[in-house]
């Protein structure tokens, strides 16, 4: 289904996706907060109310007691009123205390009803005795003081256990939205990590076919997966490589069928140039052999042209084509060395190996062809009584090679074409044959088909070649 969608719509998905996760999370903390901070001040609100009942009713004791003595001392019936009303109102403040304190306050206020009573009791009855009558009421009201401290010490009491309980709440919620948010947060990262995976998965395969088709791999099909406009785009790439397979197969029948094409009439020349100088049409004279010898050089030259041309066409066609085999690079160098022993003798060059490294999986043979090409251009530019060095390392898993000549160099107006397919530097050693220009370049062909790499190095004498390959793991 997801395969369906644009690679812009996946994205686009992924990113409101995980933004909605964390405004999500974002919501509900703000939610929370919210009704926290609802709760925090309902609990406020009702601590401000029991504090100001406990005091209201403290302050009606007070006027209570002061309107009954004056009661008793004046018989004055205004003084009573004034008791009732007091007396009400502290009942009000008693009734609020009792709907907001917890039930083991109860007692006192039974009690402090009772004595009130008590107290209203002796304002009804008749007159008496003073003293009688004073004595009732100081029992009745005395009691009052010590039930309202009572009071205000259980309202303190709910009051720290309503805050402590607030606080628990706050501390649970806190540890709820810190697990919250970083669940939040893992799966939004566990979320963009699978979607940036796989919508990156598409893209390695394209870059992985744009390598194979730098490196004229054209042999592999080109597969995409993943979005539907990147499998357009895969399916654009694999017709790329089709294109340019039928292309590189019109070039080789080309060089095939020119280079048949050209020698054919080129061996004719050649065999015509060599009955001229045998004298077999009659004899030359020496302006008609300086003329024949000249033909003879450039349909010599012109040969070798041709067939080094079809030789570096056949070297990139191998290099796509390579059969691994667990190699000693210190022998292969040794045998490569060998093998060209009478050139390199015949030169007046030596050539010293150094270096052990481990065994490497590698195409043996057009290793030997990379060694040979770089072993015969030290020679080529080697002075007399010079010396060709090889050296060999193993580093962070990749195997080193090194061959420096004591020549003339490179000059650096030609260090970035000397890899070039027939590219002539201006060092050329004087009296040799110039070169065809396309050993160094078969060179990097064997190497960057192996996953290696070939550099020319500064050097303050000579040229300085080095090249690594990958160990497999």
């Amino acid at each position: 289904m997801f395969t369906k969608l644009s690679f812009r719509q996946l994205l686009l998905g992924a990113f409101l996706l995980i933004a909605l996760l964390l405004s999500a999370t974002s919501i509900h903390a703000l939610l929370t907060l919210d009704r926290l901070a609802a709760h925090s001040r309902a609990m406020g609100q009702d601590a401000l109310a029991l504090s100001a009942s406990a005091q209201r009713l403290a302050e009606r004791s007070i006027a209570m007691e002061r309107s009954a003595r004056q009661f008793l001392v004046l018989d004055d019936a205004a003084f009573r009123e004034r008791y009732v009303e007091a007396w009400r109102d502290a009942r009000l403040a008693l009734d609020a205390l009792a709907a907001g304190l917890p039930g083991d306050a109860a007692p006192a206020f039974a009690e402090w009803r009772q004595h009130g009573e008590a107290a209203w009791a002796v304002l009804q009855t008749a007159k008496g005795r003073r003293g009688t009558r004073q004595q009732i009421l100081n029992q009745a009201l005395a009691r009052l003081p010590v039930l309202n401290d009572t009071l205000a010490d259980e309202v303190k009491r709910e009051v720290e256990r309503r805050n402590g309980l607030l606080l628990a709440e706050l501390e649970q919620r806190r540890n709820v939205l810190t697990g919250q948010v970083l669940f939040s947060i893992a799966l939004a990262a566990a979320l963009a990590l699978g979607f940036g995976m796989w919508l990156s998965r598409p893209l390695r395969q394209i870059e992985s076919a744009i390598g194979q088709l730098g490196g004229r791999r054209y042999d592999l099909p080109v597969e995409v997966q993943g979005p539907d406009d990147l499998q357009h785009l895969g399916r654009h790439l694999d017709w790329l490589r089709q294109r340019l397979a039928g292309l590189e197969a019109d070039k080789e029948r080309f060089l095939r069928h020119i280079s048949h094409e050209l020698k054919t009439p080129l061996a004719a020349l050649v065999e015509g140039v060599s009955l001229l100088e045998d004298q077999v049409a009659g004899p030359l004279t020496p302006n008609q052999r300086e003329i024949a010898a000249i033909l003879r050089q450039n349909t010599g030259s012109l040969q070798n042209q041709i067939e080094d041309l079809l030789r570096y066409n056949a070297a990139t066609f191998d290099a796509q084509h390579l059969r691994r085999t667990s190699t000693d690079m210190a022998a292969l160098v040794s045998r490569v060395v060998d093998s060209q022993r009478l050139q390199w003798q015949a030169q007046g060059v030596s050539v010293a190996l150094e270096g052990a490294p481990p065994p490497i999986a590698v195409d043996a043979d057009k290793l030997a062809v990379v060694i040979g090409n770089l072993l015969s251009n030290a020679v080529r530019f080697s002075p007399r009584g010079g010396t060709v060095r090889f050296t060999l390392a193993e580093h962070g898993g990749r195997l080193h090679l090194d061959c420096m000549d004591q020549g003339a160099g490179v000059a650096p107006s030609d260090a970035e074409h000397i890899f070039e397919p027939f590219y002539q530097g201006e060092r050329q050693p004087q009296g040799a044959r110039r070169g065809n220009g396309i050993g160094l370049s078969i060179v990097r062909e064997y190497i960057a088909a192996h996953g290696g790499s070939l550099q020319l190095l500064p050097s303050l004498q000579g040229a300085h070649f080095h090249l690594e390959l990958p160990y497999d793991d």
